[in-house]
């Protein structure tokens, strides 16, 4: 079968034991998209992921209607999945359901996070600065973030945080193109301020933190002017 219509980022990707193969082809995809290895816009051609991953069509159907259902996927008028293109409203409204939710979750983890945690997290901040690509950082930048929110023991909002961070993946990929320094040793400037404020039991200095971190992508795709967005806002 030709692959050559597949998204770059199936290269990431690797097969999948049958006993559990529905599961495990949404957690690969999912992984994938939190750490922006698809191009907004990509198609997902079923055939094309299921002989990648070494499955049937029926698990990978599964796995794309819910990543669907999760709006990290659109289905299009010809019934292929595909990556949702870059739109400015939508970027605007990721970055304020982003803000509003892992901020509820930073906030509810800040009395929980105990001095063992406080060090896990100074070397999660180290292991981003020893990831040797962008998708290493992209995989040890939702470590560190998830590390803190796992512990505001907020089950409800956690999966929320979850789909956002998938949608926001292209975008962040985006923004990597634009300006390489969001993954060289700058891009720990809000980690490191993060922790400060968590040693400090600071909740307005870890919102403040939090929310510059989470809007460095999307404030260079907003500087990068029209060429970048499929919407005219």
């Amino acid at each position: 079968m030709n692959l050559s219509s597949s998204p770059q980022g199936l290269d990431t990707l690797l097969p999948v034991a049958r006993e559990t193969a529905q599961d495990r082809v949404y957690h690969q995809l999912r992984h994938a998209l939190i750490c922006g290895e698809f191009d907004a816009g990509a198609p997902f051609v079923v055939g094309d992921l299921a002989q990648r991953l070494s499955v049937s069509s029926m698990p990978v159907r599964e796995a794309l209607a819910r990543l669907v259902s999760e709006r990290a996927l659109e289905a299009t008028p010809n019934r292929r999945m595909r990556i949702p293109l870059l739109s400015r409203i939508r970027a605007r409204d990721i970055v304020a359901a982003r803000t509003m939710i892992e901020g509820a979750l930073a906030c509810g983890a800040l009395p929980r996070l105990t001095l063992r945690d406080i060090t896990d997290l100074a070397r999660q901040i180290d292991r981003y600065e020893d990831a040797p690509d962008a998708s290493a950082h992209a995989a040890a930048n939702h470590a560190f973030h998830f590390a803190i929110y796992a512990r505001a023991d907020m089950p409800v909002l956690l999966p929320f945080a979850e789909s956002l961070w998938m949608q926001a993946g292209p975008y962040v990929r985006a923004a990597v193109r634009l300006h390489s320094d969001l993954v060289d040793s700058a891009g720990n400037l809000h980690h490191r301020g993060m922790l400060d404020a968590i040693r400090s039991r600071d909740a307005d200095a870890l919102n403040v933190e939090l929310t510059a971190d989470i809007s460095r992508a999307f404030d260079i795709l907003e500087r990068a002017g029209d060429d970048v967005w499929s919407d005219d806002v």
